[in-house]
């Protein structure tokens, strides 16, 4: 940036940037005035550490906001959390949320008459996607993998910039672009086949991580939904004649709040692994599907011997850990003492099963 460019703005002629891919996972409706926008980034984007850092120290002039002017307002597209800040510095009643926060924090005046002009400078958003991309997609100042995903897009679908010319200029050495914009197509073609909408997801928060890694990661998730190979860079990766499948991901994935069905994944770790594994066996699909139960669909799509073995090691275990606990933890009570009988006889059987086909495997060798 040339510092000749740097102006002084007032604050007060500074719009926030709906467009900010901070804001991507969020419905747009949340932010319908200037004071919503400020309260959002007060309660998501640590606005109170700025606004202690103003207080004490002004507007740094070396770290000017980036914005653009569009439809005949200032828009900012980089220091929005700063501009929230001196907002609220200048004008605490702002927010009814946090001005009394602000009020508390002792800022005197000829702190305040610094604030009243901040500086900056005017870009185009086209101009700007280099600085903003090496600073927040692999850079000190990184967004969520979904704010970067949709940067990415936007950068390569609306200027024409090749994925690779991105990832060369932002010092991306890991795949990362590549990786986050075919997610990100993926989830822009499920909700343009009408199969997921991002706005009736079970949680709040959008795990986009779910999606990019599953599809990175897994052949099986890829092959589930016909999914292009990374270097077609298509921005209808999935085949068409998927579309359910599509659906059904999504919706494990996520749930659906209207539906009132909530996400299978609980967990990346292990569930995305689960889920992989189950799509490589058409019995436990069908489990998942019926029963909506990863874990049991998991079960299925082991080898039996391995769901054997881990069954009976696992109730070993059990029981070792109910043989300690007889002396403090057993009451007394006759139902505990028919159940232990049970589990002996259980056992007994389990023995005698496990000998039969060992005799038998023995006289086949």
């Amino acid at each position: 940036m040339d510092p000749k460019e740097v102006k002084l703005i007032n604050v007060s002629d500074l719009k926030f940037d709906l467009d900010n891919p901070r804001l991507v996972e969020f419905d747009k409706s949340y932010f319908s005035s200037e004071e919503d926008m400020i309260d959002f980034l007060w309660e998501n984007m640590d606005v109170e550490e700025l606004v202690l850092s103003m207080a004490s120290s002004g507007f740094f002039i070396h770290e000017p906001v980036i914005f653009i002017f569009e439809d005949g307002e200032n828009i900012v597209i980089e220091g929005n959390r700063r501009l929230a800040a001196a907002k609220l510095i200048l004008n605490p009643s702002i927010s009814k949320k946090y001005c009394n926060k602000v009020e508390e924090i002792e800022i005197e005046e000829e702190k305040k008459k610094t604030l009243l002009k901040i500086p900056a400078i005017q870009w185009s958003r086209m101009d700007a996607w280099q600085y903003l991309g090496f600073k927040h997609v692999n850079g000190p100042a990184k967004w969520s993998s979904f704010a970067k995903s949709q940067y990415i897009a936007s950068v390569h679908n609306e200027y024409n910039i090749p994925l690779n010319d991105i990832a060369r200029q932002i010092g991306d050495t890991h795949r990362t672009v590549q990786r986050l914009y075919r997610g990100f197509m993926v989830l822009e073609q499920a909700e343009s086949l009408e199969v997921f909408d991002r706005n009736n997801k079970w949680h709040r928060h959008f795990y986009f991580s779910h999606l990019y890694t599953g599809i990175d990661t897994y052949k099986a998730i890829r092959e589930f939904i016909g999914l292009m190979p990374e270097t077609k860079e298509s921005s209808t990766p999935v085949d068409v004649e998927k579309r359910e499948e599509l659906g059904e991901l999504f919706l494990w994935m996520y749930g659906n709040k209207e539906l009132e069905i909530e996400p299978i994944l609980k967990s990346q770790n292990p569930h995305l692994r689960y889920l992989a594994r189950i799509l490589e066996k058409r019995e436990a699909i069908e489990s998942l599907r019926m029963d909506k139960d990863i874990d049991k669909a998991y079960a299925l799509s082991l080898n039996p011997v391995t769901n054997f073995a881990s069954a009976l090691v696992a109730s070993k275990t059990k029981l070792q850990d109910a043989h300690a606990w007889v002396s403090e933890g057993y009451d007394g009570s006759e139902e505990l003492l028919e159940t232990s009988r049970i589990v002996k006889k259980l056992a007994s059987d389990l023995y005698e099963a496990v000998q039969s086909e060992y005799t038998a495997q023995q006289a086949e060798i």
